[in-house]
């Protein structure tokens, strides 16, 4: 009965915002938004993030290895946590629900709530502010692409996107909390 409900409200929330999405995915008639994006969200599938966690010990050494671990312990914990989110809450993709909207480039999968793209790459730069906060300025462009990048190929709504970076900045907020234990814990575990 509860999902049946939410399944409706999810519906009305859909073509409420069924304007805005239109409008970012028509973006994609123009020659170059197309590559661009795809890029963007090729690479906020996982690979830049991978790719950085793995040169945070280069580029800090003990501080950065400490980070990399917070980082890879709480992207896992966002995994977990938005592929429940995603089985239980089951919403189907702009594209699919709405012919009109073209899509963008191929998905992970079929669920759209919430945004899991979002989700990591909030939490991530949220996580490397605390630790490395040039690093987070540096690295924050590209999370609002991502972000971007979800709508405008049709892959999400915007409320999956708002909803992805909000779960993910709770869970970075979350290891922060935490993350003096952890890394007292660390420092234990190196002496």
């Amino acid at each position: 009965m509860a999902l049946q409900r939410l399944s409706r409200v999810l519906t009305r929330i859909d073509h409420s915002e069924l304007p805005w999405c239109l409008r970012l995915n028509r973006s994609l008639t123009f020659p170059a938004v197309t590559p661009f994006f795809r890029i963007v969200s090729r690479l906020g599938d996982g690979w830049l993030w991978y790719a950085l966690i793995l040169a945070l010990p280069a580029i800090d050494g003990f501080h950065g290895w400490a980070l990399a671990a917070l980082m890879t312990l709480t992207g896992a914990a966002c995994t977990l946590l938005y592929k429940v989110l995603k089985t239980q809450l089951v919403r189907e993709r702009p594209f699919i629900s709405f012919p009109a909207i073209q899509c963008g480039s191929p998905p992970l999968d079929r669920g759209s709530f919430p945004s899991g793209h979002s989700l990591h790459a909030v939490c991530f730069t949220i996580l490397l502010f605390q630790g490395i906060p040039l690093m987070g300025w540096a690295i924050l462009p590209f999370t609002m692409t991502v972000l971007a990048s979800r709508v405008v190929l049709g892959l999400h709504y915007p409320s999956d996107v708002l909803a992805g970076s909000l779960i993910g900045a709770a869970c970075a907020f979350i290891a922060v909390y935490f993350a003096p234990v952890f890394f007292a814990l660390l420092s234990l575990g190196s002496g």
